[in-house]
This record gives structure tokens, C-alpha cells and sequence, in this order.
């Protein structure tokens, strides 16, 4: 695989149209009565060498901007698990960790909680949907904003892929680096949040770079 990620998948929709992704961000996790979401948000790229790699994410983890983005959406997580948890068992279980993937690192936490009696995965995948690392704060506003900027629907872009069990558990992922293949054409999305202190052009750099091992994926196809 080109780019190995927690969320690896293939659907056929129909006629000629297909999805593919490899994301690497949880939307919303049921096992039993535990209640999950992992935001991710921060980015750098990845180093050339280990060294470099390391720079990366020593300035990642410094960067004030993307700090105080990714906090705000663990608070987000916190309060869409809040919403179907016990009161009390909410928890921040890992903070601010770096994950790597190929083409690209993030800050990675998990907010955890126990599901409130009565209430079941799927009324924690609403409570969830859309995720606010895809949206953002306050969700609603937020995505007003979203539909008054974005000039095209995103499809299945920012929305999730994943599996309901005929137990109740459920795991569905954010359709993030993800491919659509409709007649013969591939359609390839990617973004970057936009906070108060975001410089344009650093925003660019990062959407080109979370599209990278997408754009690497077709080269490969398009070659054989």
C-alpha cells in the first residue's frame, strides 16, 4: 500500500462509480458500552530523513496555531461524546500525539466515554456526524459558512465510511484521502482548516500535501 492508514477500503456503488480511501481519522468508535472519537489536526509534512522528520514534528508540536486548532476540536470531541456518555465518564485518554503516514503527519488525541443507558452506536455516530475537524466550530454555523463558500458539493468527501455490527458495535472513519472513480475518472479532494491566524498560502501547501499519496495512487494506476 502506498499509503497505510487505520481505515483502508473499496466500495462499488453501482454502474462505474467507486470509492477508495485510506484514511487515517476516526469518526466515531462503538465497542460494548465504550464510546470513541480521535480527532486529528495539526499537519506538517514528512521529512526527507529521519532527522528531518524529527524537525517536523518538534515545530509541529510548537506551533501555537496549530495548538490551539487542535485543542478547540478535542473540546468539540469532548462535548459530541458528551452528548450520548455518562455524565463523568468523558475523558481525554491521549493527548496530542504524532501520527505518520506517507506523505504526511497530524496530531492525533482520543476522547473516550461510556455510553448513557438508552442510548446506542448509532445515536453516537449522529451525535458525532459530521466531525468537527471536517466542519468546525460551532458545527452548525459552521457549516453554513461551508455552504455559502464551497463552490461544489464534497460528495462523499468529510463524510464516513465504516460498519454497523449486528451487535451494535460500530467503526466508521472519516472518508478523508479518499479517491472517487466514476467513468473512467478519477476525483481526488483534500483541504486544510482555516482558523483565525491561518496564512493562505500555508493552507495550500498542506491540501497539496495530504493529496499527495492520493495523486501518487493514480500515477501508479495510470502506468500499469
Amino acid at each position: 500500500a502506498i499509503n497505510p492508514s487505520p481505515y483502508m477500503f473499496f466500495l462499488a456503488l453501482g454502474g462505474d462509480r467507486h470509492v477508495v480511501g485510506t484514511s487515517p481519522e476516526k469518526l466515531v468508535q462503538v465497542e460494548g458500552s465504550r464510546v470513541e472519537t480521535r480527532p486529528l489536526a495539526g499537519t506538517r509534512r514528512r521529512g526527507a530523513d529521519p532527522a528531518e522528520d524529527q524537525r517536523l514534528e518538534k515545530e509541529l508540536l510548537n506551533d501555537l496555531k496549530e495548538r490551539a486548532e487542535h485543542v478547540m476540536l478535542v473540546d468539540l470531541g469532548r462535548n459530541d461524546v458528551g452528548r450520548v456518555a455518562k455524565p463523568g465518564t468523558v475523558n481525554v485518554d491521549r493527548l496530542m500525539e504524532v501520527e505518520r503516514y506517507s506523505h504526511v503527519m497530524h496530531i492525533s488525541s482520543t476522547v473516550s466515554g461510556q455510553l448513557r443507558e438508552g442510548k446506542t452506536s448509532l445515536d453516537a455516530l449522529q451525535a458525532a456526524f459530521p466531525a468537527g475537524t471536517v466542519s468546525g466550530a460551532p458545527k452548525i454555523r459552521a457549516m453554513e459558512v461551508i455552504a455559502d463558500l464551497e463552490p461544489d458539493q464534497r460528495g462523499v468527501y468529510a463524510g464516513s465510511a465504516g460498519y454497523v455490527s449486528f451487535g451494535g458495535n460500530l467503526d466508521m472513519a472519516i472518508t478523508l484521502r479518499t479517491v472517487v472513480i466514476a467513468e473512467g475518472v478519477a476525483y481526488v479532494q483534500a483541504g486544510a482548516g482555516v482558523v483565525a491566524d491561518s496564512r493562505p498560502e500555508r493552507e495550500y501547501e498542506e491540501t497539496l500535501e495530504k493529496a499527495g499519496a492520493m495523486f501518487k495512487a493514480i500515477e501508479m494506476a495510470e502506468a500499469m
